[in-house]
């Protein structure tokens, strides 16, 4: 939900937005921690303003992006079998053979 940053020089600690790319001195936070977080002792905590996190998909936007996710794979593995020689069908057994299997995306009922 938040990103922690220390600002040592200031003796400060930042809670602001989550961040988008990986920084090695900073930390994620759910918002139980957000809410519980304190600085040590003599430190300043500034906290910038957290949007709020996004509501759950509805089933329309899960289906779009399963379909995202497949038209991807299939472009990458027409990609691989066009680029490298090495992965042909008759490699892996011949026309008759099956793809490769691969994780998928797969929609779980709202009781699990």
């Amino acid at each position: 939900m938040a990103t922690l940053t220390y600002v040592y020089a200031d003796s400060t600690a930042v809670l602001g937005p989550l961040a988008t790319l990986p920084e090695p001195h900073a930390y994620d936070f759910c918002a139980e921690h957000v809410e519980r977080f304190t600085a040590p002792r003599g430190w300043e905590i500034v906290r910038l303003a957290i949007p709020e996190p996004v509501t759950t998909l509805d089933r329309d936007d899960v289906y779009a992006l399963a379909d995202a996710l497949h038209q991807a794979e299939k472009r990458d593995a027409d990609t691989v079998d066009r680029l490298s020689p090495r992965r042909t069908r008759e490699r892996l057994g011949g026309d008759d053979a099956p793809p490769p299997a691969k994780p998928g995306l797969h929609l779980v009922p709202d009781e699990h």
